[in-house]
């Protein structure tokens, strides 16, 4: 297999990132494309008990394993499988499975802060950051974390105050400089996705 093709997909909460990252992963031949999520390199606080985990800053770069990512995209360019945790959203803890991920032409890797670490924006061929005004993200947040994530209305709220929109506009927002595409309106955005799949599918062609 020739050298696999990684993508970077950023943006803030509920922009969208992840549809974008998924709808690019899906229009790929089968077995050309394979998708990683940051969260799931989320550092397992097991030291700790599940009432300090919850009060834990889940937005800044460091609350992420994000050495491990690039050991990993390091493996997977090497032609290495690799075993990517599983995170548990309801307990804040990585389960004692891992999930085996095989090498593939083009990776893609999805998550808030992956542009905010330099070590990873190396690895990265293209950097995608999905722009998604600040009033549809924070609904489209409350709509997760209540019906995925098990959490309630209050601690949404008091989480997006303390941590989500600091971090945003410290970490996340100003990373956009480091995109090479932005990609307004998330996966609304039929056009901008249909340019990036047709980029991906030359770079499967060779």
């Amino acid at each position: 297999m020739a050298r696999p093709y990684i993508v970077g997909v950023a943006g803030g909460t509920g922009s969208g990132k992840t549809t974008v990252a998924r709808a690019l992963a899906a229009a790929m031949p089968e077995g050309t494309a394979t998708l990683l999520e940051h969260d799931s390199y989320y550092r397992d606080r097991r030291d700790i008990s599940y009432e300090e985990r919850c009060e834990l800053n889940f937005d800044h770069p460091d609350s992420l394993e994000t050495e491990l990512l690039v050991e990993h995209l390091e493996a997977l360019r090497r032609g290495e499988a690799v075993d990517v945790p599983i995170y548990d959203f309801s307990t804040h803890r990585r389960k004692d499975e891992r999930q085996r991920v095989e090498p593939a032409p083009v990776i893609a890797v999805e998550g808030i802060l992956v542009f905010t670490d330099a070590r990873l924006r190396d690895v990265f061929d293209l950097k995608v950051f999905v722009d998604t005004d600040a009033d549809i993200r924070v609904f489209r947040r409350i709509r997760r974390d209540l019906e995925q994530r098990g959490r309630t209305f209050q601690s949404i709220r008091d989480q997006y105050y303390r941590t989500v929109r600091p971090m945003h506009l410290m970490f996340v927002e100003p990373s956009k400089r480091w995109a090479d595409v932005i990609v307004p309106e998330g996966g609304k955005n039929s056009v901008a996705i249909e340019l990036l799949v047709s980029k991906l599918q030359s770079v499967v062609r060779g």
